[in-house]
């Protein structure tokens, strides 16, 4: 899945190329000054660009009450209730925060950890707290309301992370998931090419 998506995002800039040089190619006969207008029009388009969706685009289409914005459990949570948690809201992972103190963060617990510390390792869910198991706060990977979509996408696949929380200077406003952010990405390329196709074929 990670090579899809980075084959995605390839194809989409190689699609964004192709139609922004038939728009400059288009009628090379026409006169000189509406060839510049063409060009001018052309390079405007392309300033904007792909990509211009932001990680709080994102949140807001999720909605505060929507299942996995920011879903969590304490450290002294048992391992069994925190993946009890998961799969009642069809999520896969939750924040996991200090007992008491829901603004401090502590670490993500996902599905992963799950397999990899408690199934593989013959270990019990219930006995075991997610403390002792969680990604910790310090090793965490996190994005911001700002940053682009892409660049969350890049992060995601480039650490081989399936979620990341979002945080800013007030603390946690939410999680997205890659699905979240594939989403974004695949919406926003369609809404671009119809955009340049638009253009090419007159509508600006």
């Amino acid at each position: 899945m990670q090579g899809g998506i980075r084959a995605f995002v390839s194809q989409g800039s190689i699609v964004k190329n192709a139609v922004l040089q038939h728009a400059r190619l288009a009628n090379p006969l026409k006169p000189l000054l509406i060839s510049r207008y063409e060009s001018t029009s052309a390079a405007r388009i392309e300033e904007q660009g792909f990509e211009s969706t932001k990680i709080s685009d994102v949140l807001q289409a999720k909605g505060k009450g929507a299942d996995g914005s920011w879903l969590w459990c304490t450290t002294d949570d048992s391992v069994y209730d925190a993946v009890k948690s998961m799969t009642q809201h069809n999520v896969g992972a939750l924040v996991v925060v200090k007992p008491g103190e829901k603004s401090s963060i502590a670490g993500i617990i996902t599905e992963r950890d799950y397999l990899r510390k408690i199934i593989v390792q013959g270990r019990s869910s219930k006995s075991t707290k997610v403390g002792d198991i969680m990604t910790e706060e310090n090793k965490l990977i996190t994005v911001t309301p700002d940053t682009k979509v892409l660049k969350a996408m890049q992060l995601m696949t480039d650490n081989r992370i399936r979620h990341i929380p979002v945080i800013d200077d007030k603390g946690m406003q939410g999680m997205v998931s890659i699905g979240d952010v594939v989403r974004a990405v695949v919406s926003e390329h369609r809404e671009e090419l119809n955009r340049l196709n638009a253009f090419i074929q007159g509508g600006y």
